[in-house]
């Protein structure tokens, strides 16, 4: 039987590394980056050997080129080094909100950590970095403390909260795991749309609803008291 070591060296270089260039990235074994002229944006896998385990996580940074003197080497997202612009750990964009660590054993579903952590990067890791590698650099709309009075009445009405909520190109997209197919996520949705759109922020005349993968469901303009697309 193979050991830990051999399977997660398996799981990474056949199955994670292949799944992460199929989305854009570039690199092999533990470091991998998204194309950008300006910036690195750098994915780690941190691993930890233990009782005849592999336990890993992710770590995500971003840091400018110019201020990275090896220009030519990515850095390491699983070590600090000071001239990030951003760098965190993959749960600190998940729902979790906390440490994520996915383990390998030998067993017959040894892939299923490996698979579940390819999904993780799809859903989480990677629109995140791509929105920390936009040009102006958009921040969130509404940090999560200020989203809480929202999340609460969806909880109210059995509505998965909304995970992030930011500004692109003059709408207001808001992110969770929803369904097209829950018509009462549309409607409770609708309604907390209506009350961002009261503010009358300039800024956006167009709240956009999108899940976790970043697929668009719904969307309520300004003056649309009814509907959604």
């Amino acid at each position: 039987m193979s050991t830990a070591q051999e399977l997660y060296t398996t799981g990474i270089r056949e199955h994670f590394a292949p799944a992460l260039r199929a989305l854009g990235f570039q690199g092999w074994r533990h470091s991998f980056s998204l194309p950008d002229d300006d910036r690195w944006a750098v994915l780690g896998v941190q691993a930890v050997h233990t009782d005849g385990r592999v336990r890993y996580t992710v770590n995500l940074s971003v840091t400018d080129k110019a201020a990275w003197d090896r220009r030519s080497i990515r850095p390491d997202a699983n070590t600090r080094t000071g001239l990030e612009r951003w760098h965190a750990p993959i749960g600190e964009v998940m729902p979790v909100g906390g440490e994520v660590w996915w383990e390998v054993a030998p067993g017959p579903r040894w892939l299923v950590a490996v698979e579940d952590s390819v999904a993780a990067v799809r859903g989480y890791a990677l629109p995140e970095l791509r929105r920390r590698l936009r040009p102006d650099d958009r921040g969130p709309y509404l940090l999560p403390a200020a989203l809480d009075g929202v999340n609460n009445a969806l909880a109210i009405a059995g509505v998965a909260r909304i995970q992030r909520a930011e500004l692109a190109d003059g709408v207001l997209e808001l992110h969770g795991a929803w369904s097209r197919h829950d018509p009462a996520a549309q409607q409770v949705l609708a309604g907390a749309a209506r009350g961002f759109l009261s503010a009358r922020d300039r800024r956006f005349g167009l709240v956009r609803v999108l899940d976790t993968l970043g697929r668009p469901l719904w969307e309520f303009p300004a003056g649309n008291h009814g509907g959604a697309d």
